[in-house]
């Protein structure tokens, strides 16, 4: 038995084409901010902490996780982490580092690198150039995307650790060149009202480049991408998401969508990398943390909403999956 409560009010009938996309973007609850706009001339080198030290600095909530991104307005730059082989970002691409590993940014011989921590307490930029019209130069925009309640939802843990997208390439699904436009003329004008139009943009531009890496994904590989995009698996996921407290089966599912059960079994784990029973209960785990982080429902209430009979079956699932119970998990984020 389902409750309807203001933790499904994202989600519409699925006979209206649920859209599993928005719905898992929506529950990331995207934000952001710009940490630096600024033109470098070579030599020069910009360091970025990881995202639990930029989550300390920002002073964000426990459930956000924080996401560097580095936009290239004009010249080009080296990027590199511990973690990962370089990356050489032209003028018109963004890299979005949802791995959060710490990396620098730079350009020309190896220089001390201006750190963001500086920037973000106050000190000057030392790297601030007066350059020569000769000297190379580098425009960057770099910022941080918030991401909320990431555990367990399907759309953040199919990103790339580093996702490179280049802005100027023309999709049929998306509109990168027309939203970072928008934001570089917002940054310039300073009107009033600009912190808030940024803000929004940012959710946006975030949207637009996941949108632009699942639009150019290869279909060979298992993915969550692959899934929704896949006739069968995809309407699957969309009754997952739209009626998440149903008492579901592999057997109820391939009826919905007119498969046989082996089928169907099949096809999801081969498409998506997991069972659907798997797939369900992390999704309904991602919907309890979200609703217990905002404190608004009782334990029992998320239960049913969830799909659980009673709390303590709730609460026993949820300390298997997250590692302590739902009171206990709840206390630790408010405090």
């Amino acid at each position: 038995m389902t409750i309807s409560i203001d933790l499904y009010a994202d989600t519409t009938d699925v006979d209206r084409d649920t859209d599993v996309l928005e719905d898992t973007l929506k529950s990331l609850r995207i934000s952001g901010s710009i940490v630096l706009r600024e033109t470098y001339a070579s030599p020069w080198a910009v360091s970025v902490p990881d995202s639990g030290r930029l989550a300390a600095l920002l002073q964000t909530d426990k459930s956000v996780q924080v996401i560097a991104f580095h936009l290239v307005e004009f010249g080009h730059c080296i990027i590199k982490s511990s973690k990962a082989d370089p990356v050489h970002l032209k003028a018109g691409e963004m890299l979005v580092c949802f791995g959060g590993d710490a990396h620098q940014l730079s350009l020309g011989e190896a220089i001390n690198a201006q750190t963001i921590e500086a920037l973000l307490t106050g000190h000057p930029n030392a790297q601030q150039p007066k350059a020569k019209p000769s000297d190379e130069q580098t425009a960057l925009l770099c910022g941080v995307f918030q991401l909320a309640h990431t555990e367990f939802n399907p759309l953040y843990s199919a990103l790339p650790s580093l996702m490179h997208v280049n802005l100027t390439r023309a999709g049929a699904f998306n509109n990168l060149s027309g939203v970072s436009g928008l934001m570089a003329e917002e940054i310039d004008r300073r009107a009033p009202g600009s912190g808030y139009v940024i803000a929004r943009l940012l959710e946006v531009l975030c949207a637009e480049a996941i949108r632009s890496h699942a639009e150019n994904l290869t279909q060979h590989e298992a993915s969550w991408f692959r899934g929704i995009k896949d006739p069968k698996v995809g309407k699957a996921l969309a009754i997952i998401h739209n009626r998440p407290g149903d008492d579901w089966s592999v057997h109820r599912l391939a009826d919905e969508v007119s498969m046989s059960p082996s089928r169907f079994a099949v096809r999801f784990a081969e498409t998506i990398g997991d069972t659907p029973m798997a797939y369900l209960t992390r999704w309904r785990m991602n919907l309890a943390c979200r609703d217990l982080a905002d404190n608004k429902y009782s334990v029992s209430q998320i239960a049913e909403c969830v799909g659980y009979d009673s709390p303590a079956a709730f609460s026993r699932a949820f300390k298997k999956h997250i590692g302590e119970t739902p009171v206990a998990w709840r206390a630790r984020m408010m405090s």
